[in-house]
C-alpha cells in the first residue's frame, strides 16, 4: 500500500485519534490511542520479519513456528497469530468482535510479557476500566477506532521510522494543544527542540540527558540533528547517540519510551522524579553526561531549603547556594553537575528566571545563584523566545545554554539572542518557521553579533545589570523594547512582595522581642 506523503500520515493518524469523540475530545483519549497506534506499527514491522523469516524456510506458517521457538530472531516477539498464517498479525486485533476492551487488554498484556521492553509501557492502560460503572471508551467507539487505525498499513516498506516518528511527534503535539495546563509537562515544541539540539551539535556516541524528558522529544530532536549532520557529511554508518531520561508520570514515561522505539531510536528512560532521588547515579555521585537538555515545569515552589540541604550529591555548591522558593536554577544545578567535563546543556526557563532580583536593593537568592553562574563562566549564552510557544502558558520563555569548557577566545563573555519577533502567528499557538529555526541556530553557533538581534555581552557589562542575563535588557528589537517585558516586570514584583514579606515576618519578630 502506497501511504503517500508524510502530511497525509499526519492527516490520517490524526482522524484515527479523532475517530472516537472528534478533535476536541481526542486528547482526552491519547493513553489509548497511542499505545494503539504504537501497536499497529508493532505488528506491521513483525509481519516484515515473518516474510523475510518465510522466504528462506518456505511459508509463512514455519516462520511463525520458528520465531515461537526462538524470539532472539525478532525485534519484539509478538504473541498474536491469526488462523491463517498468511494474514497480517493485526488482524487478530481487527476482527475482535465481543468484549473488545477486555481481549485488547488482555492481548496488549501478553505483548508485554513476551517482551521486558515494553514491560508497564504497553500493558498499563485498561480499555475495559469503567468509571461510576460506565465505560471510559465502549465497545462501539473502541471497534471505530480500531477500523480507522486499520486503514494504512505501518510496515518497514510502507513508512519509514523518521515519518511514522514524525507523524507520531505530531499526534503528540495535537494532543498537547488540546491539554490545557498539563500539556507542557509532556510536550516541548518541536521548534524549541530543534534549536536547542542544533546548538549543542552533538557528536556520534555521545551520551546525550534529559531530567525531565516528558514525551522523550528533546532526545528525540538530538539523534535527529546528528542524523542530519552525519548525512551532509555522506557517513552512513556512525555510533547513535546513547539517551538517557527521566520522568515523575508514568503514563509520560511509557509515553516517553513508545516515543523512542516508534522512531527506531534506543535509550534508558527511568520513572521517578529526578529532584529527589535521580536515578542516573555512579557509585554515590551522579551520572555525567556530554549533553544535557531540559525543560523542567516552571517557577516550582515545593522544594525548600531542606530539600537543597539534604542532597548528598553535591549538586548544589554551597558557594551557589541554593535559588529560593522557585527550583527553576535548583533543575540548573542539577544539570550542571550531571554534565561530564567537556559538558553543554540546553535548559529551557521561564524569563523570569534571567532577571528576577535584578536592579533590587535587597539580597535576592535566586539571583545569587545566577550571580555565581556568571562568575563561574558556565553561561555560554541565553536565547528569548516568541511569547505564545509552549503549550501550559502564553508567556515567552528563555533557553539558557551552560557549557564546562568554554573556548579561551569566548571566556568571560555571553551570546545574548533576542527571537521574540521571530514567529508566525498560529492557531492556538504561534510557532517558528524552519528558516528562522536555522537562522537563530546558525547565528548563535557562530556567535555573530547582528544588530537588534544578538550581541556579545562582557561579564563585567552583566555584573553592571545586577546579573540580569535577559537578552531583552541589552537588546532591544524597537523603541517600544525601551520598556521591559511584562513578564519580567511582574516577575519581578512577586519577588519584591516576596521579600517585603520577609522583611515584615523579621520586624515582627524583633518587634516581640522589645516588648517582651
Amino acid at each position: 500500500m502506497n501511504n503517500g506523503s508524510d502530511k497525509s500520515l499526519e492527516s490520517w493518524i490524526w482522524d484515527a485519534a479523532c475517530s472516537i469523540r472528534g478533535a476536541k475530545d481526542a486528547p482526552k483519549f491519547k493513553d489509548y490511542i497511542l499505545p494503539l497506534i504504537f501497536t499497529k506499527r508493532l505488528c506491521a514491522v513483525f509481519d516484515d520479519e515473518l516474510n523475510r523469516i518465510a522466504k528462506a524456510v518456505g511459508s509463512r506458517a514455519k516462520a511463525f513456528k520458528l520465531v515461537k521457538h526462538d524470539k532472539k530472531l525478532v525485534r519484539f516477539y509478538l504473541p498474536l497469530q491469526p488462523a491463517n498464517p498468511d494474514a497480517a498479525v493485526w488482524s487478530v486485533i481487527r476482527k475482535l468482535a465481543d468484549k473488545i476492551g477486555e481481549q485488547l487488554t488482555t492481548h496488549l498484556r501478553a505483548l508485554a510479557d513476551e517482551n521486558a521492553l515494553l514491560k508497564g509501557i504497553i500493558d498499563r492502560v485498561d480499555f475495559n476500566a469503567t468509571t461510576h460503572g460506565v465505560r471510559d471508551i465502549d465497545d462501539n467507539r473502541l471497534s471505530n477506532l480500531i477500523e480507522r487505525i486499520s486503514e494504512k498499513r505501518l510496515g518497514l516498506g510502507d513508512v519509514e521510522a523518521d515519518i511514522i516518528g514524525r507523524s507520531y511527534e505530531y499526534l503528540i503535539r495535537k494532543f498537547a494543544e488540546g491539554g490545557g495546563q498539563s500539556a507542557g509537562e509532556f510536550y516541548t515544541p518541536g521548534e524549541v527542540g530543534e534549536i536547542m539540539a542544533r546548538i549543542m551539535d552533538p557528536e556520534p556516541g555521545m551520551a546525550c540527558y534529559d531530567p525531565t524528558c516528558g514525551s522523550a522529544g528533546l532526545l528525540i530532536k538530538c539523534e535527529l540533528a546528528l542524523e542530519e549532520k552525519m548525512a551532509l557529511r555522506t557517513r552512513n554508518n556512525f555510533a547513535p547517540l546513547k539517551l538517557y531520561g527521566q520522568e515523575s508520570t508514568p503514563t509520560t514515561w511509557a509515553m516517553a519510551n513508545m516515543n523512542m522505539i516508534i522512531h527506531d531510536m534506543e535509550g534508558q528512560i527511568e520513572i521517578g522524579d529526578t529532584f529527589r532521588p535521580p536515578k542516573f547515579r555512579q557509585g554515590n555521585r551522579l551520572q555525567t553526561f556530554d549533553r544535557a537538555v531540559a525543560n523542567p515545569m516552571w517557577n516550582q515552589t515545593e522544594f525548600t531549603e531542606k530539600d537543597y540541604d539534604a542532597d548528598e550529591l553535591d549538586r548544589f555548591p554551597k558557594g551557589a547556594g541554593f535559588p529560593g522558593n522557585k527550583a527553576d536554577w535548583g533543575w540548573v544545578q542539577h544539570i550542571l553537575a550531571s554534565l561530564k567535563p567537556q559538558g553543554r546543556a540546553a535548559v529551557v526557563l521561564d524569563t523570569g528566571a534571567a532577571s528576577r532580583g535584578s536592579g533590587n536593593a535587597n539580597t535576592n537568592k535566586e539571583k545569587d545563584v545566577r550571580r555565581w553562574f556568571v562568575e563561574q563562566d558556565l553561561i555560554e549564552g541565553v536565547i528569548y523566545l516568541p511569547e505564545n510557544l509552549f503549550y501550559n502558558t502564553t508567556a515567552p520563555g528563555i533557553i539558557l545554554f551552560l557549557n564546562k569548557a568554554r573556548a579561551k577566545e569566548r571566556q568571560g563573555k555571553l551570546f545574548l539572542l533576542n527571537a521574540t519577533t521571530e514567529c508566525t502567528k498560529g492557531d492556538p499557538k504561534n510557532y517558528i518557521p524552519e528558516d528562522v529555526i536555522r537562522r537563530i541556530a546558525d547565528t548563535f553557533k557562530a556567535w555573530c553579533e547582528v544588530e537588534k538581534y544578538s550581541r556579545i555581552v562582557s561579564r563585567d557589562e552583566i555584573a553592571k545589570n545586577d546579573f540580569n542575563i535577559s537578552p531583552s535588557r541589552y537588546i532591544h528589537t524597537c523603541a517600544a523594547d525601551e520598556y521591559r517585558p511584562i513578564a519580567e516586570i511582574v516577575d519581578e514584583l512577586d519577588a519584591l512582595e516576596g521579600e517585603a514579606r520577609e522583611t515584615d515576618k523579621a520586624l515582627k519578630t524583633i518587634l516581640g522581642r522589645l516588648r517582651a
